[in-house]
């Protein structure tokens, strides 16, 4: 077991995580330009953006299988090599067909990389330390979106959009010299070989787990709303309010998971934390409930699924003891977090076509109820 924590090396996984977020990001922060690179493209346009996600839902339990096998250390260096390779490709910005493969490849080397290197973050980690590192794991994708809009788009600006997938290409490129160069690979025995009938056995072996399947299950019922919420949220801001909030929101998320959420793991398991987080976020659809589009409450409710990031990470290790495990809950967790990403928002734009802004404020409070209800279903599972 670990008992010193390198920090510097930690800032290192975490920037390789930073460019696995940059995977998803820098085409969606872009989208709005790139039908004028494909303009006969029509809806087809919109798979650049999602076919990472639809990778993440079909093969996220299964890279965490494939990289517990390949080891950690070696799964890490190859997505992020393949990962600037891809994106080196995309610079040319290649016919659509080809770009759509690239995005593929992409999604394959993206699932390596949140499954590999939280597992060597958790791994690397002294337990005393482990709240506040996969904490600050927990925050690879805001940070990583703030960054892209905030250097990104000025780049863009200035030398075009071949400019940033060349900029991704070399933060990639950079942190698997660095990581190859000081990272040192874990030493635990692995399973053997890979075969269908095998995935299916661990799939089932996986959600069936108590252990290995609870932070995921969490993790879908957050996914489900925090990107919807702030697609469906903005027109009930006032307009003065409109843009300083949701450019808040996400900031708030991530300073209260690296404030309240990790003061909150040094004196409560994560799963409390998590439980905690998904009824604050009650508390604060209430709010919204009576006072639609407040500020405050706007802020309150993305500081309340900051704990609710933060702690599902640091959930992992805290039930999953051995490397093995925790690879399989983190591949878990990028499966659910895609499926929860790729349906929230069209579900909640549904609702709110439907019945209104009630309607989805009272589908939000019951999918955050979910969350809170399955970690304590597991936990009951758990104890008996």
């Amino acid at each position: 077991m670990v008992t010193r924590t390198s920090f510097p090396l930690i800032l290192c996984l975490w920037g390789a995580g930073l460019g696995a977020a940059g995977q998803y990001g820098k085409v969606s922060v872009i989208f709005d330009r790139l039908s004028a690179v494909y303009p006969d493209a029509g809806t087809a346009l919109g798979f650049i953006v999602s076919l990472v996600g639809l990778v993440g839902i079909l093969f996220g339990v299964v890279a965490g299988l494939v990289v517990a096998r390949i080891r950690y250390r070696r799964a890490l260096l190859w997505a992020l090599w393949i990962g600037a390779g891809v994106s080196l490709v995309q610079a040319l910005l290649p016919p659509l067909p080809w770009m759509l493969l690239t995005r593929v490849i992409e999604g394959m080397s993206h699932l390596a990389i949140v499954v590999a290197t939280p597992t060597l973050i958790a791994q690397l980690s002294a337990e005393r330390h482990r709240g506040f590192t996969l904490t600050l794991w927990g925050t690879f994708f805001g940070v990583a979106f703030t960054l892209l809009v905030a250097l990104g788009l000025p780049l863009v600006d200035a030398y075009g959009i071949p400019a940033l997938f060349i900029a991704h290409a070399i933060w990639m490129a950079v942190f698997a010299i660095i990581l190859g160069a000081w990272l040192y690979p874990l030493a635990e025995e692995v399973p053997g070989q890979l075969s269908l009938r095998g995935i299916w056995n661990d799939h089932i072996a996986i959600y069936r787990s108590p252990r290995i399947a609870a932070p995921g299950a969490g993790w879908l019922f957050y996914t489900f709303c925090f990107l919807a919420i702030l697609t469906v949220l903005p027109p009930y801001i006032a307009p003065d309010w409109r843009a300083w909030v949701l450019g808040a929101m996400p900031l708030m998320s991530i300073v209260t998971s690296m404030t309240l959420g990790v003061f909150a793991l040094r004196y409560m398991s994560a799963v409390w934390v998590v439980q905690g987080g998904f009824a604050l976020c009650i508390a604060a659809l209430i709010w919204l409930m009576i006072k639609p589009g407040d500020p405050v409450a706007c802020i309150a409710l993305a500081g309340a699924l900051g704990l609710v990031q933060g702690a599902s990470f640091a959930a992992v290790p805290q039930l999953n003891h051995t490397a093995t495990h925790q690879a399989q809950a983190y591949g878990a967790v990028a499966q659910t977090g895609n499926l929860g990403n790729t349906l929230g928002t069209p579900v909640l734009l549904a609702v709110l076509g439907i019945a209104g802004y009630p309607g989805l404020v009272w589908t939000a409070i019951a999918v955050f109820a979910c969350g809170f209800g399955v970690h304590a279903w597991m936990a009951a599972r758990r104890a008996s």
